[in-house]
């Protein structure tokens, strides 16, 4: 594995989102002195917030898995998440909700959720429903060390003995292909692999290595922080700058100074010049590369994943007894099949719409106001790339649909007391100068997975290392852990993290003594 080459002894990390933060932390526990520069004045990145009148919002992601990934983050520097967090399991861990009127929960607990499956759709859904766990166990077990979890110097690094253990249990088969070889019920294959959706592919031609995201979802289990996804950037924050990290906030990057082909100091919008021996950039792509000055050389385009819609309201609280309204809910319409060609091929608003409500205060009721709920509604929307809608025009009656379509699927009430607190569209997501209006980074296309995704080594830049969506290992709360985790690795060569974990409490505790 290619590392930063010279002396590496104090980093500056651009961005305190997760992959910004998992990248002090690990710099942090291995030596190295860290500065974080973050243009908000809190941590998070796209699990950004927003506070109304007694309402926390959280902005960005709402379902938290692989709950060991935020373990890892905190051992870097001796400590646990149970110190610092406290993180609730979701059960069930969604309410997927069908255009029949039918309903299933998904568990992550296999015993759980094949009872579930049986009393959904029968005995033979739920044995396949066993077989299918099975399959998503082996991938994910065959897939995380070797391809999700390491660092590429090139496509040759693929060549290894997993990648044939891959081959041979159907990874490069197509993900829809793989679910139903265990379940023929159309709404439950669903359930398996909607989240092909923000990967940015159809299931009928994503390959069945992404049905690894349906494992994090449906077999690790689904967890919420008490006092909303946010504590966790301001609890990882805390560790960090309990390890030694020094935080520069409500401070913007405006450019990176170069002696040849080594950064040496990061400025400020405010004139301040910070010297350092390398750089972790966890800005948005564009803006990454007007940083480094240069275009990445590619023959093909990069391609954005989707976008979303995202609504936020306030209403009447559900009552406690009430079992249409889970934490997580997916309202699946009748036309799900052609979602993914209305969003990807056609540009185009969903015309049978299926939407994630998520209530958070299911699990905290104090993220709203006393007898009110929180819900977060999500729509999948096609990004600017794709799309030529005019947000500026279709904001307000979009809202009013997905509202309507809430309303007449989940919470019959819902308008009788209800307040619009905020609304996030792909144009708003592109003010924040995320790429084509979507917090979804990259799709994960073959040509934009593994090796074949922007690298996070930058070519002619001897010591700038690249974490975030973009970049490897990919989307969402998980992935970017891991990417910051890489981003350290890159920067001071792989650890034995378990060993390294046993020793880090003695020597912070030395360090701040």
């Amino acid at each position: 594995m290619r590392t930063v080459r010279g002396r590496t002894d104090h980093v500056v990390v651009v961005g305190a989102g997760f992959s910004g933060l998992a990248a002090a932390l690990h710099l942090a526990g291995r030596g190295r002195q860290v500065t974080v520069i973050e243009r908000e004045n809190w941590p998070g990145g796209r699990a950004g917030r927003r506070d109304i009148d007694g309402y926390r919002i959280d902005t960005g992601p709402t379902v938290l898995t692989m709950p060991d990934l935020i373990d890892e983050a905190f051992a870097a520097v001796g400590e646990s998440t149970a110190q610092r967090l406290d993180l609730l399991p979701v059960d069930p861990a969604y309410r997927a909700m069908f255009a029949d009127g039918s309903a299933v929960d998904v568990h992550s607990d296999a015993d759980r959720m094949a009872e579930s499956v049986r009393a959904f759709a029968g005995p033979q859904q739920a044995a396949g429903y066993r077989a299918l766990r099975d399959w998503l166990d082996r991938l994910y077990r065959t897939e995380f060390a070797g391809f999700i979890s390491a660092n590429f110097d090139s496509p040759l690094s693929l060549l290894t003995p997993a990648l044939g253990r891959l081959t041979a249990i159907g990874g490069f088969r197509r993900w829809e292909t793989m679910v139903k070889r265990h379940i023929s019920d159309e709404r439950l294959r669903r359930v398996f692999t909607f989240q092909s959706l923000y990967a940015g592919v159809a299931p009928q031609q994503a390959l069945a290595v992404y049905a690894v995201i349906a494992y994090m979802d449906t077999v690790s289990g689904v967890f919420f922080p008490r006092g909303g996804v946010r504590a966790l950037p301001d609890a990882l924050a805390a560790a960090a700058s309990d390890a030694g990290v020094h935080f520069r906030y409500g401070s913007s990057v405006s450019g990176l100074e170069r002696d040849g082909e080594r950064v040496t100091a990061v400025r400020t919008e405010h004139g301040e010049r910070i010297a350092c021996d390398a750089v972790v950039l966890t800005t948005e792509l564009p803006r990454t590369y007007q940083l480094l000055g240069r275009q990445p050389r590619r023959i093909l385009p990069l391609r954005a994943a989707p976008s979303a819609v995202v609504l936020h309201l306030g209403c009447r609280t559900a009552a406690p007894n009430d079992p249409q309204i889970a934490h997580h809910n997916i309202l699946f319409g009748d036309a799900w099949e052609q979602t993914f060609t209305d969003i990807i091929r056609d540009g185009q608003l969903m015309r049978d719409p299926s939407l994630l409500v998520t209530r958070p205060t299911a699990s905290d009721a104090n993220l709203a106001p006393a007898g009110r709920d929180l819900l977060y509604v999500l729509a999948p929307a096609p990004n600017l790339s794709r799309g030529r809608i005019d947000w500026s025009r279709m904001t307000s009656k979009y809202a009013d649909t997905m509202v309507d379509t809430v309303q007449a699927r989940l919470l019959p009430q819902l308008r009788d007391d209800l307040r619009l607190l905020h609304v996030d569209t792909p144009a708003d997501w592109a003010r924040q100068d995320m790429a084509a209006g979507t917090p979804f980074a990259l799709a994960h296309t073959f040509a934009q997975t593994g090796p074949f995704r922007p690298a996070n080594l930058v070519r002619g830049i001897d010591n700038v290392v690249l974490a975030g969506s973009s970049t490897v290992p990919g989307v969402g709360v998980p992935t970017t852990l891991i990417s910051g985790r890489l981003a350290a690795d890159r920067i001071t060569g792989m650890t034995d993290r378990r060993a390294a974990a046993r020793t880090q409490t003695i020597d912070l505790k030395a360090r701040v003594q």
